[in-house]
């Protein structure tokens, strides 16, 4: 098998993309981290439009609707809900920029 059409390392078999099947304590640290920044840009928010007498109605759903850091189970903190899934659940890691979207809700029950 020498020549100009060698098998590169992608081809001959095994993972491309290492990821862990679950986070590392080191990742839940940062995904804590991330959620609480968060939680402290919309109280940052709401307490300056506060001071002002002013409200944003998009400010007002999130605070309704999405649980804190501390409010959420970690069930909820590290995974997400994927219907293709066994169990219905997929760790948080797996999905693309997983670092940049906010996973607060999932569906009840999951």
């Amino acid at each position: 098998m020498f020549g100009a059409f060698r098998p590169t390392n992608s081809m001959s078999g095994g993972l491309l993309w290492k990821i862990r099947w679950r986070l590392s304590q080191p990742q839940k640290q940062r995904q804590r981290k991330r959620l609480r920044a968060v939680d402290d840009v919309v109280a940052t928010i709401s307490k300056a439009l506060a001071k002002k007498g002013e409200t944003l109605k998009q400010l007002e759903r999130w605070q309704a609707e999405m649980p804190t850091e501390a409010e959420m189970l970690p069930k909820d903190k590290y995974t997400i809900f994927d219907p293709k899934e066994k169990r219905y659940r997929k760790a948080i890691h797996k999905l693309p920029k997983w670092t940049r979207v906010s996973q607060r809700l999932n569906p009840p029950g999951y």
